[in-house]
């Protein structure tokens, strides 16, 4: 799709100040061919330069995180904060601790938060952070000193009303308490609000843990439902099987669904009977295994080695695992299989490519930036908890997240509708979070 002609200089100034970022000039790209009509509409978004502003980090922090590991060796790692837009509120998103984690991929993660968060509707702005650390194979002390060595320098930056960070690919629970309690060393302060996804002992909300796997069950329940449809008798195929993916299978399985495969990156498990959650849940969470295993202990079911999910036919696919995994060719072999609803649990899982053959083959497409939302929607709600010194039941956070995914498939829709691209949720998404960002940045001044 071509940009936008007001927005060409925008897109070759960010591929020549950021080269060889590639997964961030993606990013970038697949808003700018959305914003057209509203560029067009509103004029007043040109002349101010809001897509450049919001196309430039307010603040990049990259540090050295030094640690020690069991043995008395000395390791050095790399850490990242993007605090990419605080129009809406103070900057919200995860911290990544992974290999792959460089510049250009805390970019692409930023730059998604910040239209990701528009679109819960509530107070936060956009942000993003990591490093290059792998915890897969660490003992707890050496994740314990990593994790307090990178909070010694990310505490300076970070605050209940500055910077709020969460937990990402490799950062869960445990590591979400190692930082904070160094927070609270270093700073004398128990500001709960400074990190979420805090276990629920010192602070953190129900149905986090579940969230964004929920929040992408959902929006795939509103999708169909806009088609006339509904998950009863459907077959979905979830790639992926932490956090995510896991608790997408629970709610599709609850909403009347069955997932019959997920996966890790050793390949692919098919359960024809569906996926059984709480197998699933022990061999992942508990015992940390690979895929295999589940092969192994249910007869029926069968393990394929080094493949993608995306072989196996389903009516839903859900991409949970990480960026890039659906590319044209497998796009094709999931609408040729049959599938008519593809939802994103991951962030930008689907190439550009992939994307159009979906869309060209009417097939409803849920980007990330609305369909992975129940994440960081619950880290706000957990904020507002903090906030009032206060905790909710399970199931009145539960109802407030599809409530909250309710909406923002609504202003999808109703935002699509509006610019004449009924149906087309990438549109949708981008617009209408685009349109509330730069409202506020006007309203603010030049900042």
């Amino acid at each position: 799709m071509p940009i936008h002609e007001r927005l060409e200089s925008v897109y070759a100034e960010v591929l020549a100040r950021n080269p060889g970022e590639t997964e961030f000039h993606q990013a970038v790209r697949e808003v700018l061919e959305s914003i057209g009509p509203a560029v067009g509409k509103h004029p007043q978004y040109a002349d101010a330069k809001i897509v450049s502003r919001i196309c430039e980090p307010e603040r990049q922090i990259i540090f050295r995180v030094p640690w020690e590991d069991d043995r008395g060796e000395i390791h050095i790692n790399r850490g990242f904060r993007m605090e990419f837009n605080s129009a809406l509120g103070p900057y919200k998103g995860g911290l990544r601790f992974h290999p792959s984690v460089y510049l250009g991929i805390v970019k692409f993660l930023g730059f998604e938060q910040i239209f990701k968060n528009s679109l819960t509707g509530l107070p936060i702005g956009g942000g993003k952070g990591g490093s290059d650390f792998d915890p897969k194979g660490k003992s707890d002390r050496e994740i314990m000193r990593f994790c307090q060595s990178f909070m010694t320098e990310l505490h300076r930056h970070i605050g209940e009303y500055t910077d709020v960070p969460a937990g990402d690919i490799g950062v869960g629970s445990r590591e979400i308490g190692y930082l904070f309690g160094q927070y609270k060393r270093i700073t004398n302060r128990y500001e709960s609000g400074v990190l979420t996804g805090k276990g629920l002992i010192y602070g953190g909300a129900r149905v986090r843990t579940e969230a964004t796997g929920y929040g992408t069950a959902f929006f795939v329940n509103e999708m169909l439902a806009a088609r006339g449809d509904s998950f009863a008798g459907k077959t979905a195929v979830v790639s992926g099987s932490g956090n995510v993916a896991i608790y997408a299978i629970e709610k599709v399985h609850q909403l009347g669904g069955r997932v019959v495969a997920c996966s890790d990156s050793s390949g692919y498990v098919v359960d024809e009977k569906g996926i059984d959650v709480e197998l699933l849940k022990e061999i992942k969470e508990v015992r940390r295994e690979r895929i295999s295993a589940y092969a192994e202990r249910v007869s029926h079911a069968r393990y394929v080695a080094g493949q993608q999910v995306w072989d196996v036919p389903c009516d839903v696919a859900m991409p949970c695992a990480t960026q890039n995994e659906i590319t044209g060719k497998e796009a094709e072999r999931l609408v040729r299989n049959g599938c008519t609803v593809v939802a994103e649990g991951a962030n930008m899982p689907t190439t550009p490519e992939g994307v159009r053959l979906f869309q060209d083959a009417g097939v409803a497409f849920g980007p990330g930036k609305a369909a992975n939302a129940g994440g960081v929607a619950t880290s706000a709600l957990e904020m507002q908890q903090n906030a009032s010194r206060d905790s909710w039941s399970f199931e009145y956070s539960e109802d407030r997240l599809e409530d909250i995914m309710r909406d923002i498939h609504t202003r999808c829709l109703e935002t699509a509708d509006e610019y004449g691209m009924p149906g087309n949720y990438v549109a949708g998404a981008n617009i209408a979070a685009y349109t509330r960002v730069a409202d506020a940045m006007l309203a603010l001044g030049l900042i």
